[in-house]
């Protein structure tokens, strides 16, 4: 547990498909029981455009109607977002939550951004509006290898640090030297791993058996599909949707109608999503293969000493810690 004292706050972090949504609404249940009154703020790069929610697996109206979430939809997906952006807004969430006598609830696959809502990062700046659509047309005009060489003329100390391959850290360095910095290289690195959050947290990491986790991945995009993401990504394209919101995991291959391509990037993505977990400090991991959402919500609820050590062993979803 983060922070060593009874949490005010939980985190739910895991991979994709591997049901946090449905935990954080079950654990809801469990702290109205107890007279709360919880709200889930949401850590996610993608589930925070409007218009995107089909895609990005956003709460649905019906479990947004069980449990509030904050930050989801909240971004028109012709904006460009950061998290140097979203995190003054999670930061305000969380601390209105609490003053307001409530308990939030962290959801997020983001790692970068659930780190982000619960501590102090030292992060840059947002880029200023146009710089990213700027370099994103030079980028196509030009070349990645062009961009990189003016980054080593400008950085040559960050520079050395990025592959001429990286192409997402070279538009981000550009667009740091474009906002003013000096050299992209001096600038404050991000700690990501300490152990300090703002608040007292629990934070706890959702796993699952590989091969279920890829089945529940694969049924969730064809449930996505079913759903009609095809069609919100055809209307997004059209209204002119951002570059970062068309970094929305299946945005460009749904736009090509290769929903097999979808699945194998997110099934990638899951794999990235857990490299952040091991990282994580103090975080405690719960293997819910073959647990029920309630289930795995009792067992949160218990580490955090919400409840008593109320529920049997044969009930408990598998345990694990790493620091």
């Amino acid at each position: 547990m983060v922070g060593g004292a009874r949490p005010s706050v939980v985190a739910i972090f895991g991979p994709t498909g591997v049901g946090k949504t449905a935990v954080a609404i079950e654990l809801a249940e469990l702290l109205r029981e107890r007279g709360e009154r919880p709200v889930a703020v949401s850590a996610d790069a993608l589930q925070v455009y409007a218009g995107l929610e089909t895609l990005t697996g956003a709460p649905t109206a019906r479990e947004r109607e069980r449990l509030e979430h904050r930050l989801v939809g909240a971004v028109p997906m012709t904006d460009s977002f950061s998290v140097g952006a979203f995190m003054p807004l999670g930061h305000a969430e969380i601390d209105a939550a609490l003053a307001d006598g409530r308990r939030p609830i962290v959801v997020g696959g983001t790692g970068l951004y659930l780190r982000a809502a619960l501590t102090d990062l030292a992060l840059e700046p947002p880029p200023a509006p146009g710089v990213r659509e700027r370099l994103e047309a030079r980028l196509a005009a030009e070349g990645l290898g062009a961009l990189h060489a003016e980054l080593a003329r400008r950085s040559p100390r960050r520079a050395s640090e990025i592959a001429p391959t990286d192409r997402t850290r070279v538009l981000r360095a550009l667009e740091v030297l474009e906002g003013g910095a000096r050299d992209a290289s001096h600038g404050k690195r991000l700690e990501l791993w300490g152990a300090e959050t703002r608040h007292a947290t629990l934070l706890a990491g959702l796993v699952m058996d590989r091969e279920a986790l890829y089945r529940a991945i694969d049924a969730r995009v064809d449930a996505i599909v079913a759903a009609g993401a095809v069609e919100e990504v055809r209307r997004a394209e059209a209204l002119g949707a951002s570059s970062t919101a068309r970094k929305a995991l299946g945005y460009a291959e749904l736009l090509s109608g290769d929903v097999e391509s979808m699945k194998r990037r997110t099934r990638n993505y899951a794999k990235r999503q857990l490299t952040w977990m091991r990282k994580l400090h103090g975080l405690e991991t719960i293997d819910v293969t073959g647990c029920r959402a309630d289930e795995v919500a009792r067992e949160i609820a218990t580490r955090a000493s919400w409840l008593g050590d109320a529920v049997p062993p044969a009930g408990r979803a598998r345990a694990g810690r790493t620091s």
